[in-house]
């Protein structure tokens, strides 16, 4: 195979992989995309992240679509959070510059620690509802505010923090979360895109290979989390957050090493490794 086939397939691949995990754990799967760019593209974590989100893009406009036609997205739910997330989004970003990088990965374990417990004390439903009143609001606007602080932080936000959110706080049903979970992706997506378009910082034919593939494969992971029993999706999913964990704690110990480092790769670069977009 010529190396411009090997590079298709790799793209497809990995399109196939974010668009099965996103469907059936309402993740944006950034944090597969973005590293797995970097590690057999070789693209740098600006380049990796633009196109990530070029991806996330479609797969989400898809993902929740799929989820709204079974009824399992809560239109209101999705504004609220997605609102959070904006106003979150640069108070991340600000603490960044105020908290060492070899902190900022262990936040993140810690979070996913103590989501982890929640998730197997807490007995996981596919029925329930969310009734949107004034406490309803104020407490997905902070389930939203957490994703979009994490979200500046250590670059990892979206589903892994409001698919959880939604059911241990508000006892959604796990499918609920799931397509309110990706409803609210599209916006910031798209915003982040239309962005990165202008600063020239997207590869186009990259994000939409694999968006476009994302897109496709994205209704089986949905139609998978609906056939398996939510204890075992609560399992699963357990398990794709301690891969996440690995994955932001790897990329933060690297960033703290590279900020210890003299030179141009100092914090500049350090910080533009941690806050990459992962999970949007």
């Amino acid at each position: 195979m010529t190396s411009r086939t090997t590079r298709i397939l790799l793209l497809v691949a990995i399109g196939v992989l974010a668009g099965v995990l996103s469907g059936l754990f309402g993740v944006g799967g950034g944090v597969i995309v973005v590293p797995a760019l970097m590690a057999f593209l070789h693209m740098d974590q600006r380049s990796a992240s633009a196109s990530s989100l070029v991806a996330i893009a479609p797969a989400a406009i898809v993902g929740a679509a799929t989820y709204a036609l079974q009824g399992e997205v809560h239109w209101l739910a999705a504004l609220t959070l997605a609102v959070g997330s904006v106003i979150g989004a640069p108070v991340g970003a600000r603490l960044l510059r105020a908290i060492s990088l070899r902190v900022l990965p262990w936040i993140f374990v810690g979070f996913i620690a103590v989501v982890l417990v929640s998730l197997f004390t807490n007995t996981p439903t596919r029925t329930g509802d969310v009734h949107f009143g004034i406490v309803e609001a104020l407490v997905l606007f902070g389930i939203g505010l957490l994703s979009g602080v994490l979200s500046g932080l250590v670059g990892v936000g979206g589903g892994v923090v409001i698919v959880p959110g939604m059911e241990l706080a508000l006892g959604a049903g796990d499918l609920l979360a799931k397509g309110t979970s990706l409803l609210t992706m599209v916006p910031t997506a798209v915003s982040g895109t239309v962005a990165n378009l202008r600063r020239g910082a997207v590869d186009l034919r990259i994000g939409l290979t694999v968006g476009i593939t994302a897109a496709v494969c994205l209704p089986a992971g949905a139609a998978l989390a609906r056939v398996i029993d939510p204890q075992v999706g609560t399992w699963l999913f357990a398990a794709f957050l301690v891969v996440v964990a690995v994955i932001v704690l790897r990329r933060g110990l690297r960033a703290a090493r590279a900020d210890a480092e003299p030179g141009p790769g100092g914090l500049e670069g350090a910080a533009e490794s941690a806050t990459g977009v992962a999970d949007r």
